[in-house]
This record gives C-alpha cells, sequence and structure tokens, in this order.
C-alpha cells in the first residue's frame, strides 16, 4: 500500500505536471491568437471558470470520499429557476437566493440518503435526480407562462452576478473565498480526514468508529448546496431563469477535478489541484472558441483531455505504488 509520503509526492508531482500543462495552454493560444493574453479576456476566462470551480470544490471532497454526482448541472438549472420564479412572485431576492440554495442542499441531501440509505449506487441516484431537477426547472418556467422566466424580474435580480468589486467581478472573489474555505476543510477539519479515509476503505473507517453514512450525506449536501449557490449566480448574470443552462456542466466539474489528481475510484486528491484543472479546462475552451473551432470539435477535445489525465494518474500510480 502506498503510505502518506509518497502519496503526497504523487499528488505534488501531478500538480507541478498540470502547472506545466496550463502554462503551456496559456503559452500557445497567446501565440495562436492576439485576443487571448489581454486583461479582458483572463476577466472572463476567470468568469466562467469561477462557477465550475465553487461547485468542483465540494465536489472534489465527494469524490475523495469515493463517490461522485452527476446531478450538479440540472441542480443548478433548477435553483437558478426557483430563484427566479420566488424573486418575480413570492419573497425578495436575497430571500429567494437562500431558498433557492436550500432547495439545491435538499436535492444534495436526497442523493446522499439514497446512496447511503437505499444502497442506490452514486450513478444511478444521481442520473435520477439529474434528469428530475431538469424536468422541474422546465416545469416551474412553464408555469411562470414561457419556455424562460424574462420579465418582471426585480429591478436588483441581476447585481448578484454582475457585482463588481474595483475591477474584479464579484464571482470571482466568491470563488477565491470558497477555494479557501475548502482548503481549510480538506486539510484542518474531521470531515476531509474522513473523506480521505472512507476513499481509501470505507469498511475500515465505519470499522474504526467513523460515522460513514453521516460524512457521506453531509458531501452530497454540500455539492447540492454550492451547485444551487453557482445556480443563483448564473442567472443573476444571464438577467433571466433559463431551464437549459448547465447542460454538460457535471463533465467539466469531473474533468476538472481529474486533472487535478483526484481519483475515480477515491482515496487522493486535492482542492487546489482541481483549481488547476478548472483554470486548463477554461482557457482551453476559451482558446478553442477565440480561434472558431466548432463546439464538436471542443467536444472531442475535452473528452480526450480526461482520457489523457487517468491514463497519466493511473501511469504515476503505478511507478509510485
Amino acid at each position: 500500500m502506498m503510505n502518506l509520503s509518497k502519496m503526497s509526492f504523487k499528488l505534488n508531482i501531478q500538480k507541478y505536471l498540470m502547472l506545466c500543462v496550463l502554462l503551456l495552454v496559456i503559452i500557445a493560444f497567446s501565440l495562436l491568437t492576439p485576443k487571448f493574453f489581454t486583461y479582458v479576456n483572463l476577466r472572463n476566462v476567470m468568469l466562467q471558470v469561477s462557477l465550475i470551480v465553487i461547485t468542483g470544490s465540494a465536489v472534489t471532497l465527494l469524490m475523495i470520499s469515493g463517490h461522485f454526482d452527476l446531478s450538479v448541472g440540472s441542480v443548478i438549472a433548477f435553483a437558478g429557476i426557483m430563484h427566479a420564479y420566488i424573486s418575480k412572485h413570492i419573497a425578495p431576492t436575497t430571500v429567494s437566493i437562500i431558498i433557492a440554495i436550500c432547495l439545491g442542499g435538499l436535492i444534495g441531501f436526497l442523493n446522499g440518503l439514497m446512496v447511503t440509505k437505499l444502497k442506490i449506487t452514486p450513478i444511478i441516484a444521481t442520473l435520477g435526480t439529474m434528469y428530475a431537477a431538469r424536468g422541474l426547472a422546465f416545469i416551474v418556467a412553464r408555469a411562470d407562462g414561457g419556455a424562460n422566466i424574462t420579465s418582471g424580474l426585480p429591478l436588483n435580480f441581476e447585481n448578484f452576478g454582475r457585482k463588481m468589486i474595483g475591477p474584479v467581478p464579484f464571482p470571482i472573489i466568491l470563488m477565491i473565498v470558497v477555494v479557501i474555505i475548502f482548503y481549510y476543510i480538506q486539510t484542518k477539519t474531521n470531515l476531509g480526514r474522513y473523506a480521505y479515509s472512507i476513499g481509501a476503505n470505507e469498511n475500515t473507517s465505519y470499522l474504526s468508529g467513523v460515522k460513514v453514512e453521516r460524512w457521506i450525506i453531509l458531501l452530497y449536501l454540500l455539492v447540492g448546496l454550492f451547485a444551487a449557490f453557482c445556480g443563483t449566480i448564473l442567472v443573476s448574470r444571464l438577467g433571466s431563469g433559463v431551464p437549459t443552462i448547465g447542460v454538460g456542466f457535471e463533465f467539466d466539474v469531473i474533468i476538472a477535478v481529474v486533472l487535478g489528481g483526484t481519483l475515480i475510484s477515491g482515496g487522493e486528491g486535492s482542492v487546489l489541484g482541481m483549481v488547476i484543472g478548472a483554470l486548463i479546462v477554461g482557457f482551453v475552451a476559451n482558446g478553442l472558441n477565440l480561434l472558431d473551432v466548432q463546439s464538436f470539435y471542443q467536444t472531442v477535445i475535452k473528452g480526450c483531455i480526461l482520457l489523457g489525465s487517468i491514463i497519466l494518474e493511473r501511469g504515476l500510480k503505478k511507478k509510485l505504488v
């Protein structure tokens, strides 16, 4: 079995390697298009990446524990639609944000219950909530009278997603705060320690007295809360509730997490590594857009990046075991 020092060494090597990949991506696109390395473009990339990082921070801990969640994209859509609907018909914008985030947390809690109490495999449980949450988003939009919720929203509806702190968009500030919080959770709290322990060996953790089911449910709850949080940010930026947002978002998050060194099987990973992975995903997508590469080619490239990162991770693991 790999000891802790060797595991840490492997994760550091992977981070440094991903940092080199990130630098190569930035240099390559800077040479290919003059629009890439500008303040406005870099700010836009960070703004788009911010949602992946915020959700990915919670998903990283969940995947370290050996579990994953396919419903985050649909939770974003559902929470966003609920925020728009509630702020339009029921409560002030601030209250609607809180309610929408709580609804996302409820979906995460249900995912955790299905996985731990009903013993449904994570892929089936979260696939079910992925479809259910997306369907509910469309139903709420239709209940409002159209495909989207656009007219009649409060004047301050857009503030949350479009606010600036000096020259920096507010979501980027939120991203930095969330990363700091989850880095602290990962390295300094029982939740972080138990996530690694459960991912390494769930049965051993249980026999050691760890309340495995309780911690897994909490991890799913956090994923739901932060995915919903991103949903409220995104619809505020768009200025309307759109049930189609977040399609494929879960795969961007998974790619970022895996690129950052988190094992699909659990037991290894880091929040900071996920941030590097998210930046690679964001800069590659942005560079390809600037080069007018069509979306289906971008999908192929994302798939290749994910497969390449898994092959790299397994290669490193074999060398260091």
